[in-house]
């Protein structure tokens, strides 16, 4: 394998699983003092669910790439309006919701074009 095609084969999932880390990462606000330690951890898997279908989805992505590739690209696309509406009404001010698509969601649909992009090298280079 070519260094070119092994690095597009490596990069949609390094990317992939350091976007997942970052939304991972709101889930620690579940976590709160006064619960117990049971209520704790259900609140975390909760605010867990995205990052567990993610992680699902990347499982997929890893064997077929061009399956998974559709699905991250409609995902990073598909959520991009809602997330930014949703931002929107909460801070009334346009740039800082682009900023929030352009880390949360964008990274999901470059992972997208980067798996469709690394199975189409591979099967150019099969043949």
């Amino acid at each position: 394998m070519k260094i070119s095609t092994r690095v597009l084969h490596w990069l949609p999932r390094i990317i992939c699983i350091m976007g997942i880390l970052f939304i991972s990462m709101f889930s620690i606000d579940a976590l709160n003092s006064e619960l117990t330690i049971w209520q704790q951890i259900l609140s975390l898997s909760m605010h867990l669910i995205p990052s567990f279908v993610l992680i699902l989805l990347l499982l997929l992505s890893w064997k077929r790439e061009l399956i998974g590739g559709i699905i991250f690209m409609i995902i990073g696309l598909g959520f991009s309006p809602i997330i930014f509406i949703y931002n929107f009404k909460m801070n009334q001010s346009i740039w800082m919701s682009l900023g929030v698509i352009s880390v949360i969601t964008i990274p999901f649909a470059i992972v997208g074009v980067l798996f469709i992009v690394s199975h189409y090298r591979k099967k150019k280079s099969i043949i």
